[in-house]
């Protein structure tokens, strides 16, 4: 008898974590207020549907606009932090030191700078994937053979012309990889300025519900925050599988010496 694959495992997990969810409220063992069945949450999303869609798209809009900055920023100066000893030297530490802070705590300021609407959460969100991201692909340059850089300047290459040609094609299964972590921590900054103070999107429709003991409800919103957190995590997968499956298409491609 073979043992199941990696993938049947967590089809099986899923399974599992499904039919405990349903069933553990339904015989007692938990008590419905703290989880309540997964077809009663169901139930909720689909009958409160156009509600939920209609905040699932502000805050998609704001995680939109979160990522542009996180993940964009963050790639481009962890590339050009990572490949400047000087700098990185200087400023990696400090980047460091600010990650270990609690953002969460420094929500309120946000709110003082940028008012209660959708810029502090954006740029609450933006910061929570910044730095997460700016860190990996720092470290992502620094495995960079060093070679592939003194031949890139030998041939006269600008040092944009260095980041966009050698170091960020190098680095991008690392980038990727920050990326998901990067991504990931955007959604969850976004829902988390959403429940601490607004009027819209899905972390107030889980706060507003929270308060009124509405379990179903409260749950559906996490349901469809974890549905966008699995969607995000599966679109960057395909494209660094693309990105990977490519690479080994053009190291095939090169002429054997």
């Amino acid at each position: 008898m073979r043992a199941p694959t990696s993938r049947e495992t967590r089809w099986l997990i899923v399974a599992a974590l499904v039919v405990l969810w349903e069933f553990l409220p339904r015989l007692g063992l938990i008590p419905t207020l703290f989880l309540p069945p997964l077809s009663m949450t169901a139930v909720a999303l689909w009958t409160a549907g156009p509600e939920y869609l209609s905040h699932l798209g502000v805050t998609l809009r704001e995680v939109g606009v979160a990522l542009v900055f996180a993940c964009g920023g963050g790639i481009a100066c962890g590339i050009a932090l990572g490949s400047s000893a000087r700098f990185r030297k200087l400023l990696l530490p400090v980047v460091s030191s600010a990650y270990a802070i609690p953002l969460v705590v420094l929500y309120p300021l946000f709110t003082a700078w940028f008012g209660i609407g959708e810029p502090s959460k954006v740029v609450f969100a933006a910061v929570y994937g910044f730095l997460p991201t700016l860190l990996g692909a720092a470290a992502g340059v620094q495995t960079i053979d060093r070679g592939l850089i003194v031949t890139a300047r030998s041939m006269g290459a600008t040092r944009v012309q260095q980041i966009v040609h050698v170091l960020l094609p190098a680095t991008m299964p690392t980038v990727l990889s920050s990326l998901r972590i990067g991504g990931a921590l955007v959604i969850v900054g976004v829902v988390v300025a959403e429940m601490l103070m607004s009027t819209a999107g899905i972390g107030f429709l889980i706060s507003r519900y929270r308060t009124m003991l509405d379990s179903p409800k409260v749950f559906a919103a996490i349901l469809l925050v974890l549905a966008l957190a699995v969607v995000f995590d599966l679109l960057v997968q395909t494209a660094e599988r693309r990105f990977l499956k490519k690479g080994r298409g053009d190291a095939a491609a090169q002429p054997q010496g």
